[in-house]
């Protein structure tokens, strides 16, 4: 499934007729429909100069969370850790931001332009457990190639 989304991705992401803001929107709902497990896709990047995120495009259910401040949450651990991070199961995170009750559980995944993490991509499951290395991978190439029009 993966292999097929990437190359449907990367049509998105080089398509040069649409603004930027507008691929990663495409890129957001690509992935929300076709992955049973990612019930909320979208991007976080740093605010300017603050120590905070701001959201940016997304598909799935509005969220409150439109600045998160660095350390904050999943995904302020990772705006400092430079790391993904998997979370198998939500409810057992102290410093975890809830958006919504059904997510059950969450993988951020850091947005490198030249060797800076400048976002992520954010994804909300509300299937218990279901990431794997393979979303990691797959998550990973996503940002890699968004990297590249940023």
């Amino acid at each position: 499934m993966f292999e097929k989304l990437k190359s449907e991705a990367l049509v998105l992401i080089t398509d040069k007729n649409l603004a930027v803001e507008e691929r990663l929107q495409q890129v957001c709902d690509l992935l929300k429909e076709n992955v049973t497990h990612y019930d909320w896709v979208g991007f976080y990047f740093k605010n300017g100069d603050k120590n905070e995120l701001k959201l940016g495009p997304y598909a799935g259910a509005e969220t409150d969370h439109t600045i998160i401040p660095f350390g904050k949450g999943i995904c302020g651990q990772v705006a400092l850790s430079n790391q993904n991070f998997v979370v198998p199961d939500v409810s057992a995170q102290d410093n975890y931001i809830a958006c919504s009750i059904t997510v059950k559980a969450e993988i951020v995944i850091p947005l490198f332009v030249n060797g800076e993490n400048i976002g992520q991509i954010d994804i909300d499951s509300n299937t218990p457990d279901p990431f794997s290395e393979e979303d990691e991978r797959f998550l990973e190439f996503i940002n890699n190639e968004i990297a590249k029009i940023l």
